[in-house]
């Protein structure tokens, strides 16, 4: 795979997200694709278990967004450090950051994500 079709993968990534669009974002993944997020939870398997995590998130949340602040591409695989900035349904404003390591597969969709960061006290500070 060329480094293009991985950056446009991880691309489209994060725009879903920013934009809070579920079916968009879970596209963005193959139908068996795995994600650890956070790393050190049971992994996502599929559409229909992305779909449930993101709607959970965004369920609590008015606006969020992942913002990449560095991407860095070698082959088929991605790292990103991102900076995310959201508004809790409780008004009360969060920012918190990671990293990503994301897998793509040959034609351009995500197979394997794991996601570096911590999402507790973000969700304690939202939803209190």
């Amino acid at each position: 795979m060329s480094n293009t079709a991985c950056r446009q993968a991880v691309a489209e990534y994060f725009s879903a997200l920013r934009a809070m669009d579920v079916d968009r974002w879970v596209n963005t993944f193959a139908p068996d694709a795995e994600s650890h997020d956070p790393v050190g939870t049971p992994p996502l398997v599929g559409h229909d278990a992305l779909r449930q995590f993101l709607t959970g998130i965004f369920s609590v949340f008015e606006t969020i967004g992942l913002t990449e602040d560095h991407i860095f591409v070698v082959g088929d695989v991605a790292a990103v450090k991102w900076t995310g900035l959201g508004r809790g349904r409780n008004g009360k404003d969060v920012v918190f950051e990671g990293i990503d390591v994301i897998e793509c597969n040959p034609d351009g969709k995500i197979i394997s994500l794991r996601a570096y960061w911590n999402p507790t006290p973000i969700i304690a500070a939202v939803t209190s």
